[in-house]
């Protein structure tokens, strides 16, 4: 049997999935999974959106320019203005979602041997696309006693060697949550512009910042518009996973050319996800800000919750919709395994409900067999897996809160009746 190839050896396991099958095996056996491993929002689609889906009379579906459509991108040439962000139409290319656009963008501006310089955790799949385009991937530690902040720079000026192209972040931070402030960018900058750079910035976040300051793209940073490439994606703030619509954003004309002709010899992105992502982009004022609204009670409520149970430790992330938690556990991937294969919650009859893993006087209600369940457990996702660094995060799990405040509060429940249970064994 043929070898299969070294970068397909070095592609790393998903840690948000890595565990799926065991939840299938535990949801077969009657178990309720609360999904707390992926970002994978709740809330409907805009209306609208769906309407433009339905509405669609076409004979032939056929392909869309490589760029994407001359409307879609018009149309977030004004999406883009809201946030002081001014930028022509040829300086967008629709991608595949934005895990295409960073592949893409990968390809075009790195070679094979080049290093990359992201920090850690960071989101997983990047080292999986890094490991797609022959690039080496280096990482400076942020930590969790400091909230997962940008680390010092002299950490990042530390890490590069003759070989390092580009510098990477993810703002807000996925899997953290962190928001990089105006200073930490400004510091970045100086880094890039020094060392002639690239900085790449996945901002599929943007819509979810919480805090009184506006979001301050990469893209608002003066003097080095030739070495920034923004990521972006429709795929969480109009809770359109599926359509795969993302986009590359550059005024760097000879990295957009060299992008497009990958994005040509891929012939073109979704043409039904165009037509809902451009449908998305006006109107829906008032639905982002619900969204929004609903994701920050979420966030108060769950990380509240999570800092109750004991031993149990989450900074208060200000944007997305992720934490990563510490817990009392000395192999977080031991226990979220355990949680699907070997736990299993039920109320006892005679307990009521109560405050105690259930902050701001929401109640965790009891669920007991005869709600059509033969118990309870969760899905969380490893946090080993966002780090490159061994033995790091091996205490800590990522936890998305996509769901509901009543499911959050039964999760929370759960969570510490399991840590209550593995730690007895």
């Amino acid at each position: 049997m043929p070898d299969i190839s070294k970068r397909g050896r070095e592609a790393p396991a998903s840690p948000i999935r890595k565990l799926s099958a065991f939840a299938e095996s535990a949801k077969a056996r009657g178990i309720k999974v609360y999904h707390l491993n992926i970002g994978q929002p709740d809330l409907p689609t805009p209306p609208k959106a769906i309407e433009a889906l339905k509405a669609i009379e076409r004979k032939t579906l056929e392909y869309s320019p490589s760029q994407g459509y001359q409307s879609l991108r018009d149309r977030l040439v004004g999406y883009y203005r809201r946030f002081g962000i001014s930028l022509r139409s040829d300086e967008i290319i629709i991608t595949s979602g934005a895990s295409e656009a960073l592949l893409m963008t990968f390809l075009a501006c790195l070679d094979p041997g080049d290093e990359l310089i992201t920090t850690e955790p960071g989101y997983a799949n990047y080292l999986c696309f890094a490991a797609a385009a022959g690039v080496k991937v280096k990482t400076v530690t942020s930590w969790i006693e400091d909230g997962f902040a940008l680390p010092p720079i002299e950490d990042f000026e530390k890490a590069i060697t003759e070989r390092t192209k580009a510098i990477l972040i993810c703002n807000p931070n996925n899997p953290t949550g962190y928001l990089y402030s105006a200073e930490e960018l400004y510091k970045l900058r100086e880094i890039v512009r020094d060392h002639d750079l690239y900085l790449f910035s996945d901002e599929a976040y943007r819509e979810f910042q919480y805090t009184d300051e506006p979001h301050m793209s990469v893209l608002s940073l003066f003097g080095i518009d030739s070495n920034v490439i923004m990521i972006d994606s429709v795929s969480k703030r109009y809770s359109e996973c599926g359509i795969r619509i993302g986009m590359i954003v550059s005024h760097n004309a000879e990295v957009m050319n060299t992008i497009l002709k990958f994005c040509q010899a891929r012939l073109s992105p979704p043409l039904l996800g165009q037509i809902v992502a451009e449908a998305s982009i006006d109107g829906t004022e008032e639905y982002s800000k619900a969204c929004y609204e609903e994701y920050l009670s979420r966030r108060n409520f769950f990380i509240a919750g999570l800092n109750k149970i004991p031993g149990v430790y989450s900074p208060m992330p200000n944007g997305a919709f992720y934490t990563v938690a510490s817990l009392p556990v000395e192999d977080a991937e031991d226990f979220c395994k355990w949680c699907l294969t070997d736990f299993c919650y039920v109320d006892p009859d005679e307990t009521e409900p109560t405050e105690k893993s259930s902050p701001d006087n929401f109640i965790a209600k009891p669920r007991k067999k005869s709600d059509g369940w033969t118990g309870e457990t969760l899905m969380m996702a490893p946090a080993g897996g966002f780090y490159s660094t061994p033995g790091l995060g091996k205490n800590q799990v990522r936890l998305a809160y996509v769901l509901n405040k009543e499911d959050l509060a039964r999760a929370l429940l759960v969570l510490e009746k399991a840590l209550e249970a593995y730690n007895a064994r």
